[in-house]
């Protein structure tokens, strides 16, 4: 599958000379054939865990002016899509195609007995796709990644086996976010020993000194990478947050900047975020809150030590993105200060929806009693704990609710709520600019768009001696291109998602999921979003003929992409 090239005054950069590429020792990737210098520059910001309506730009009170200014600047996307948790995410991202493709069709935590072993299901980025920084480097770009990977633990399957220079990894799906290498799992079975790091291919025993806070810290070693980089090449460079990913751990200072802000509870704060995304443009005039989560009592049925337990998760959360955003800027302004912010695409998105799950769901005692013993004996849960080191806090389905009012559900449905997400393009040369769309958009058109703004070839079959499946994605550049939206772009695309048995699929206005109790009713659950977008309404028996086509469809995402519904799950 060939990418379009369009000319924004770059030269085109060739791919193809691919018997000249070596590999080193360590199964890194050679250093390939020197870039245009003017080509521009690639930046990927992802975070972990934030909802719709989480950002200032996007509706949130938390205070974000860097990715603000960003996305007001920008492109900001309303109909932006991704898997309903990190990993299947991280892997469409990267390689422009399914996750049942790419090799996370399910996380490699949640495998299911009739899925191990199985193709798709190998629980990491697989060689059977081309890696997007391999392909940036492969085109003579300097590659460098910092922050969480969650794409395979063997040392044959890190970054640097995947097209970075340099990298700095969280191999796991998260940790704790001091310096104590706070893991979240057993890291073997029966062993809940330190979170696993890697830089540059080398298994860390523990982090450097100068890791006081991870947010903090992934940002000064892309810093590090880029001040040393070469400044006759372009960059395309990965910045991976964990935060918000629980547990939920902040600076002090952080989280006193807070203080109080929540006392209003989450029933009114969803409110409030909703007139305010609204106003934005972000959602129709007619969206209403969807419905609370089963296991979230309304905020005035809590006691009052109850509120005020539930008000300090969300203070830690919001520093949590606030810190995001402080140190975030400090690398925009290194890209100002070096002249290099104008020629750098910055992309920005959540991995999935918001977090709301409790730890009583996420280590449910049926299913992972060792673990959930583990959690509750080891860490600290009071008051004067909360958000330091050592401490274990989720934020919880009520304020999870909030971080998408609108949306049904949160992280792990397939429900609008899990993967509908923040998502924005910064890149002065774009037309469109400043503009809100609301296209239909998936984190697998990520890569073809980067490739067609740098005038790179997608690989055509064959990478790097060896085939390759094709980028299945659709540049967005035609969007990033108009002033103006066009509906007709999305009314007949088709958006497929599985994870965990939960499944979906998106055309035009209608929505189509299969969901367990208590997400669903174990069932297939029709619904039109242009009329409902917070997923009330069941069309399912009104509309037999529209449910038996979307089936349909569901059936033809399931069979090209090589689903396997799992014979387990463990309820998340």
């Amino acid at each position: 599958m060939k990418s379009t090239r369009i000319n924004i005054g770059f030269c085109v950069i060739g791919l193809f000379a691919l018997a000249a590429c070596q590999s080193n020792t360590d199964g890194s990737l050679a250093a390939a054939k020197p870039a245009d210098p003017q080509a521009p520059n690639v930046l990927l910001i992802v975070v972990d865990d934030l909802g719709f309506a989480e950002l200032g730009a996007y509706g949130s009170e938390i205070p974000t002016p860097n990715l603000d200014g960003l996305a007001n600047n920008g492109v900001k996307f309303s109909n932006f899509h991704v898997a309903p948790t990190c990993s299947p995410t991280r892997s469409m991202l990267l390689s422009g195609t399914d996750n049942h493709i790419a090799g996370l069709g399910n996380m490699f935590e949640e495998l299911s007995p009739n899925q191990k072993g199985k193709k798709g299901y190998e629980g990491y980025l697989h060689e059977r796709v081309a890696p997007l920084p391999a392909i940036f480097r492969e085109a003579g770009y300097q590659t460098f990644m910092s922050g969480k990977w969650h794409l395979g633990l063997e040392a044959d399957q890190g970054p640097l086996q995947r097209g970075f220079d340099k990298a700095f990894a969280l191999l796991e799906g998260g940790a704790g976010h001091f310096d104590d290498m706070q893991s979240l799992f057993e890291t073997e079975v029966g062993n809940f020993g330190k979170a696993k790091y890697r830089e540059n291919g080398e298994m860390l025993d523990n982090l450097p000194e100068e890791f006081d806070y991870s947010t903090e810290f992934y940002v000064d070693r892309l810093l590090q990478y880029l001040q040393a980089a070469d400044s006759e090449k372009p960059f395309f460079a990965y910045l991976a947050f964990t935060a918000p990913h629980w547990p939920l751990q902040a600076p002090p200072e952080a989280i006193a900047r807070h203080e109080g802000r929540y006392a209003l509870g989450y029933d009114e704060l969803a409110r409030q975020r909703l007139q305010r995304q609204k106003a934005l443009g972000l959602l129709p005039a007619n969206a209403e809150l969807s419905e609370r989560p089963y296991d979230a009592p309304t905020w005035d049925s809590l006691s009052e030590e109850e509120q005020r337990i539930s008000a300090r998760r969300m203070e830690i959360y919001a520093a949590m993105v606030d810190e995001i955003d402080r140190h975030t800027g400090r690398l925009l302004n290194y890209l100002r200060e070096s002249g290099q912010f104008d020629n750098t695409i910055i992309v920005f998105m959540s991995d999935n929806g918001a977090e709301g799950h409790t730890l009583s769901v996420l280590f449910a005692e049926e299913h992972f009693p060792a673990a959930r013993n583990w959690v509750y004996n080891t860490f600290a849960f009071d008051y004067d704990s909360m958000g330091g080191p050592g401490s274990y806090v989720m934020v919880g389905p009520g304020w999870g609710w909030a971080g998408a009012p609108a949306l049904r559900g949160y992280k792990g449905a397939t429900s609008q709520g899990g993967t509908r997400v923040p998502a924005f393009v910064h890149y002065p040369r774009l037309a469109a600019n400043g503009r809100t769309d609301a296209s239909l958009l998936s984190v697998k058109d990520v890569a073809p768009t980067l490739l067609e703004l740098a005038g790179i070839a997608a690989p055509d079959g064959e990478f790097l001696g060896r085939n390759v499946e094709p980028i299945t994605g659709e540049s967005f550049v035609d969007v990033l291109q108009s002033k103006a939206e066009n509906p007709a772009r999305s009314q007949d695309r088709v958006l497929g998602v599985e994870l965990f048995g939960k499944r979906g699929i998106r055309q035009g206005d209608w929505s189509l999921v299969h969901m367990f109790e208590p997400y669903g009713n174990n069932d297939w659950q029709l619904y039109n979003l242009r009329d409902d977008l917070a997923e009330r309404l069941d069309l399912a028996d009104k509309y037999p003929q529209k449910l038996a086509e979307m089936q349909g469809l569901w059936e033809e995402y399931a069979q090209e992409n090589g689903v396997i519904l799992p014979d387990w799950n463990s309820g998340y």
